[in-house]
C-alpha cells in the first residue's frame, strides 16, 4: 500500500519486534544509515505504521544515543483487543487512522482481508462525500464503532 522504501523500512522493524518478542529499542541514525535512507523516512514508518492504533506503544528519546522503544501491545482474546480497538476511535477518527484500526483487526486475525476491504469502503472520504466535511470525522467513527460492536456480537 505504501512506497517500496517504506514497506521495506516496515518490514525491517516488524522482523526486528517478532525477533525481540515484540519490544524493539532501535536508534533511528543507525536503522537508517544500515537501509540507506534518512531519518525521516524512519520517523515517518515509525508514526504512520507503528501507532497506537495498530496496537503499538512508541516512546522517543532525542539527543546523542537517542533512540526509539517499540512494543507490541498483546491483548489475549478478541474481546479486549475489540475494547482497545472501540477505545482509539474515539468520537472522531481520521480516515488514515481508521484504516490503522481496521488493519490491527485484520492483523489479530478478527477480521479478513475481504472483510476490511468493505469496511474500509464504508469510511473513506468518498464514501461520506455528501456528508458536512466538518462531521466526517464523527460520522466516520460512529461506523466504525458500529462495525467494531457487530464484531463483538458476532
Amino acid at each position: 500500500m505504501g512506497n517500496p522504501m517504506t514497506d521495506q523500512i516496515a518490514k525491517i522493524i516488524e522482523q526486528m519486534l517478532s525477533e525481540n518478542g515484540g519490544e524493539l529499542e532501535l536508534q533511528r541514525n543507525k536503522l537508517a544509515s544500515t537501509i540507506g535512507c534518512v531519518p525521516s523516512q524512519i520517523n515517518y514508518v515509525i508514526t504512520s505504521r507503528f501507532n497506537a492504533d495498530r496496537g503499538y506503544i512508541v516512546e522517543s528519546r532525542r539527543g546523542g544515543g537517542g533512540y526509539v522503544r517499540i512494543t507490541k501491545v498483546s491483548f489475549d482474546n478478541k474481546s479486549a483487543i475489540l475494547m482497545h480497538a472501540m477505545a482509539a476511535v474515539g468520537s472522531e477518527i481520521n480516515m488514515l487512522s481508521a484504516r490503522g484500526i481496521l488493519i490491527s483487526l485484520y492483523d489479530a486475525s478478527i477480521i479478513s482481508e475481504r472483510e476490511l476491504k468493505i469496511m474500509y469502503s464504508a469510511i473513506t472520504d468518498n464514501a461520506l462525500a455528501e456528508c458536512d466535511p466538518s462531521k466526517r470525522d464523527k460520522m466516520r467513527a460512529d461506523i466504525l464503532k458500529s462495525f467494531i460492536l457487530a464484531l463483538r456480537n458476532a
